[in-house]
Order: C-alpha cells, then structure tokens, then sequence
C-alpha cells in the first residue's frame, strides 16, 4: 500500500484542477531531492488532492486558505513548502512559524515535519503551554528556523523578549476553527500583528465561520482559496450512523456496539474527563483493551496512551475533544460519540479521526431523545444522511462473534498448522472423525470468545430500545444546545442524566477565584487555555470570565469545578496559580462577562430569585474605559 505524507493522512479523491505535472510524485512540485527522497524512504509516493492544490501556490509564496477536514493530508501541504524556505537550516532567526490550538497537535505537527526533514539540516523547536519554558528557551535562544507552537505559550515567548518574528516569511494557522472554539483568535491576531507584512501566510480550516473569514481578509493579501471538498463531503467518506438511547443506558449500548461491530480500533468521545476514566474502567473490567485519555494525565502518561493505541496494544480509547486533538492513529475504524458534540464543527473535528489514508471509515452518535432535533440540524448544516440504527440484539452480537471466529479460522488455515496440531488431530481420529473433532474445537474457541452457539438468541433490541421514545414538548435544545429535556428528565425513566451542563445557562455554576490578574497581562485566552488544556477540562464547560487587576473569576459547571479544584492549580502565563471556590459574598464577579468570543454570559437570574452574588470592593472593579477586556 502507498501512503501520503500527511503525518499519516490521506484519502482518495480527485480535484476539477489538474495536477501539476503528469506525474504523481512528489518531484513534479520541483521541491529539494532530499525532500523527496525522504517522502519515498516513509513509504510516502502520491499527492492527496489538498496537497496537490496547495503546494504549487505555497511554494510560489502565495496566501492561501485551505479547506481541507481532519486527515486530508493539510500537514505535508504546509510543513513541505516551510522546509523548502529553510532547506540549508542554520541557528539563525525564526523563518517559519506554525501555530495550532492544543499541544497534542502541536507535537503531532513538529514530528511530522521532523519526518519530512530527515535528510536537511533543519531544526524544529514545540512551544506549549504546560511544559517547563527551560529547552524551550535554551533551543531559541540556539537559534532554530521553524517554530510549532500553541498560540498562548507563542505570545508569552514574544512577550518575554525570548521569540523574535521579525524575520519571518511564513506563518501558518492550522485548524483556525478550533482556535476560534477554544478562543484563542485574538491571541492569533495579535501574534500576526507582529509578523512583518512581508511574510507570507497559509491558513487551513475544516470550516469557515464568520470570524475566520475577517482574520483572512484583514491578514491575508489576496489568498488564493483551495477546496478540494465541499462542505458537504468533509465527512462524505465516513457512514454515519446514529442510535437513539437514554442517557442511563449508554454504557450497555456503547458495550452491545463495541461488541456487534467490526471494530479494528476506536476513539470513544466523551464530554467530561470524569466519564472518560469511567467508561474506559467499565471497558476494561468488560475484557476489551482500553483506556483514557484526558486532561488530567500528563503529556508523558498521553504520550504512552497513544503509543500503545498506534501499536494495537490497546483497541478502545476513551477520550475528551481536547485530549484527542493529537490523534493520528491509520487504523481507526469506528468513531463512537458516547455525547453528541454540541455543533457540527465539533462533529467533522471528532468523526475526522476515522477514514485516514483512503480507507472507509464510521461513526456512530448516540442520541438522546431530546437531542434527536440537534442530529437532524447537524444533517442538513453538512448535507450528510445519519442513518438511524437499532441497539444491537443479543442474536446481532452473536453472530458478529460467530464470523469473527470464522475469520479467525480462515486466516489460520491460509497460514497452515504446525506438525504438533497435526499429530494431535491424527491421535484423536482414532477413536472420532473428523467433523466431531472440529466441532468440538470450534466450541472451545467459541467458549474463549464468550460465545454459545448453542444459545437461542433474541433477534429484539434490549426491551428499554424497542419502542421509540420521542423528545419532550419541553425540549428546548434542538440545533443549539444546551438542556436535553425539560427539567434534565428523559421520559420513561428517572431522569438520571450524568453528563454534566454547560456552564452558560446553567444554575448550577461554580465560581471559581485565582489570583492573577490583569496586572499580570492576563486575557480570557489564557484562563481558557489554562482550564481546558493544563486542567483539561472540556472548553464548552466554561462560561462568564472576569479579570480585575489582581484577580480573576471563571464560572464553571459543577463537575467542572470539582475536577479543577482536586487538581488545585493550573499554569497561568508559565506561572502556576492556586485555583479556589469563589466566596459567594465578597468575591464574586461583577455581572459585566469579559469571556473568549462567542461565549454567553453565564445563567441570567430572575427578579428575586437567585440573585447573583455581590460584586467586589470599588477599587477592584474594572473601569468604564477598561471593561474587564484584557
């Protein structure tokens, strides 16, 4: 099998373009020998469509705007016409900047380049948040060429004097609609307003909300825009599919779809970090090879997590959006939402991890009845069909064991036996033929599989699945988010919804108190980056943000709250600051929100009823000029 260099990605597809030579190698793009060379020492031989379209304008110095899903191959489109500026490499000034919204890309990217530059003196430093700034100083202060890095640890090394751009030629911002989700934009565009005018830009993104296509006009000189897919087939190659379930029952359904079908390797997204670890314990207790991976293990426990995942060790990893940011794993058959993510972007990020280098690739959500309208909104926003499909029965499981068995089998017979199995089958012909010793074979190894095949199956869905349970009147989610049913009740059954709410809109917050502020040029940006990559909890948790000048208030859910405050500190601009429960009296927040973009205000209270909590003294409340916007 041919690959692309795409840190492993690739799919088959076509462009209305034509490529740029009648060749299919990498050497019709006129890049260095040693690149190319390289490519063909990975196994690396074909463009994908996006690296065809892109690499002829990035390597002629062109702005482009690629629209390109997860696992096209956006890697090699950018790192390849980086290297080619820097080919002679050196310890000069900073050449080529990349930046990218969580570390685990980040290091995702810096060894893909890494691969590509096997042969070229070119040095590659990370920067990121969370990580001592020690080597990261000492390899710029060296003098490196290319620099990959998380937008808020980029704009701390600028602001410490310790990274220079001033010789840039080419910045890269890969997955720009995560960084806006996260809500690192504005780190983004103030990064940019200290690049030179001169430099050259490369912006790639799954999709192109509104506040992107500003960055793009106000940074971007005449960018040429390549889409090799339309929104529409950014997750086209993948069969999606969608189970209606009650929230108390989606650990049985997720065990019943992990055990009907033919899963090579999966990624199980969670909502919160707590029900990641939960889910994968129950996996694991199930016999099935799993594990977690979230925020509160540090970069040397995720790092092994996936090593073992790339390595078939483990076959099930049960994971957050943002800890599975970094995951380029070719085998992943199945993506498995446990929680439906609250917007399609989310949906193409998280489904993007299956379908990798040309193969098919499925996903299936599981949909509560409240959330039913929400998957219907998701269809029409990216004109895919999600096909309803029913919980697998007893009679469904058993016969996907009965031909994982029969495959087991086929692939040992075209493998052969050993003489020891042969003198153990003549010894027993005599005294039974042949089919009674292969019968009772297959019924050992069935019994090892946890199969009877003398069992009567059910051919019915799990009775709590087989009559349709339609959403509430009082759903008030649908398209938007938000509550899965009136008073968080799922009908038929006793309302036990584990998964916690957002933060906005939910009366429930906690807020939380620490001690910087913007006297320590503290931004929303950075409490979010902190919280949901450092504490590692899922972004969409976190609501109203307020910075004072010494101190600062984040409202957060319940559960949230409870993860963050047992891990007790986060990493605040390289400092790391005590994170505790704000006095409900006198250290509560203003009601003015100074949150990342696009964040709500927080839960709005009803006259005499819940009232908010007092604000803080005078002199600690923002001024009318500053408005808490820092």
């Amino acid at each position: 099998m041919t690959h692309s260099p795409s840190d492993r990605e690739g799919e088959p597809g076509g462009s209305d373009a034509p490529s740029p030579s009648s060749s299919t190698g990498f050497d019709a793009f006129g890049l260095d020998p040693r690149l190319v060379e390289a490519l063909g020492s990975l196994g690396f031989e074909s463009p994908t469509p996006i690296q065809a379209e892109a690499l002829p304008p990035l390597l002629a110095g062109r702005d482009v705007i690629g629209r390109a899903r997860t696992g096209s191959g956006k890697t090699a489109a950018f790192g390849l016409p980086l290297l080619e500026r820097v080919k002679e490499g050196g310890r000069g000034d900073v050449r080529g900047l990349v930046l990218a919204p969580t570390r685990e890309l980040a290091l995702q990217v810096t060894d893909a380049i890494r691969s590509f530059a096997k042969r070229v003196p070119v040095r590659v430093v990370t920067v990121y948040g969370g990580a001592s700034y020690g080597p990261q100083l000492a390899a710029l202060r060296q003098g490196v060429p290319l620099v990959v890095g998380t937008p808020g640890r980029v704009l701390d090394h600028l602001e410490r004097g310790t990274l220079d751009l001033g010789s840039l030629e080419m910045i890269v911002l890969d997955e720009a609609d995560e960084m806006l989700r996260m809500g690192f934009l504005e780190d983004v565009e103030t990064i940019l307003s200290k690049t030179p005018e001169s430099r050259q830009v490369a912006l790639f993104s799954a999709t192109m909300p509104d506040r992107i296509q500003s960055i793009a006009a106000k940074h971007l000189r005449d960018p040429l825009t390549v889409q090799v897919e339309g929104k529409a087939l950014s997750t086209g190659h993948i069969a999606q599919r969608a189970v209606v379930v009650p929230q108390r029952f989606k650990a049985e359904t997720l065990q019943r779809l992990l055990a009907a079908e033919p899963i090579e390797a999966a990624i199980v997204f969670a909502r919160t970090r707590a029900g990641a670890a939960e889910i994968a314990d129950l996996l694991a207790r199930d016999g099935i090879a799993a594990d977690a991976l979230h925020g509160d293990l540090n970069q040397a426990a995720r790092e092994r997590v996936l090593a073992r995942f790339r390595e078939g060790v483990l076959s099930v990893v049960v994971a957050t959006d943002v800890a599975a940011r970094g995951i380029d794993v070719e085998r992943i058959s199945h993506v498995i939402n446990l929680d439906l993510p609250p917007d399609p972007e989310t949906y193409v990020h998280r489904i993007g991890r299956t379908g990798r280098a040309g193969r098919e690739g499925s996903a299936i959500s599981m949909v509560t009845p409240g959330e039913v309208p929400r998957a219907r909104y998701f269809q029409r926003a990216l004109k895919v069909t999600i096909e309803r499909m029913p919980v697998p029965s007893d009679a469904v499981i058993a016969s996907a064991r009965g031909d994982e068995i029969q495959q087991l089998l086929d692939a040992q017979l075209a493998e052969g036996t050993g003489a020891g199995a042969a003198d153990v089958v003549d010894a027993l012909e005599e005294e039974h033929d042949l089919r009674s010793i292969a019968a009772a074979a297959l019924t050992l190894l069935a019994a090892e599989h946890g199969l009877d095949l003398e069992g009567d199956f059910d051919e019915r869905p799990p009775r709590w699945a087989q009559a349709r349970v339609p959403p509430e009147r009082g759903d008030r989610r649908g398209a938007r988010g938000g509550r899965t049913e009136r008073g968080g009740r799922e009908r038929g059954g006793r309302g036990d919804d584990r998964g916690p709410r957002p933060a906005r809109g939910e009366a429930a917050a906690v807020e939380l108190f620490l001690p910087v502020g913007r006297r320590r040029g503290v931004r929303p940006a950075d409490l979010v980056g902190a919280l949901a990559n450092d504490a590692g909890i899922d972004g969409r948790s976190i609501g109203r943000i307020t910075i004072l000048d010494a101190k600062s208030f984040v409202r957060v859910s319940e559960a949230s709250a409870s993860l963050i405050l047992a891990r007790g500190d986060v990493e605040v601009r390289g400092t790391r600051v005590p994170v505790k429960r704000a006095h409900p009296r006198t250290e509560g927040p203003p009601g003015r929100s100074d949150g990342p973009p696009g964040r709500g205000d927080g839960p709005r209270h009803k006259k005499g009823r819940g009232r908010p909590p007092r604000g803080p003294r005078r002199n600690d409340r923002p001024s009318r000029a500053d408005d808490g916007k820092h």
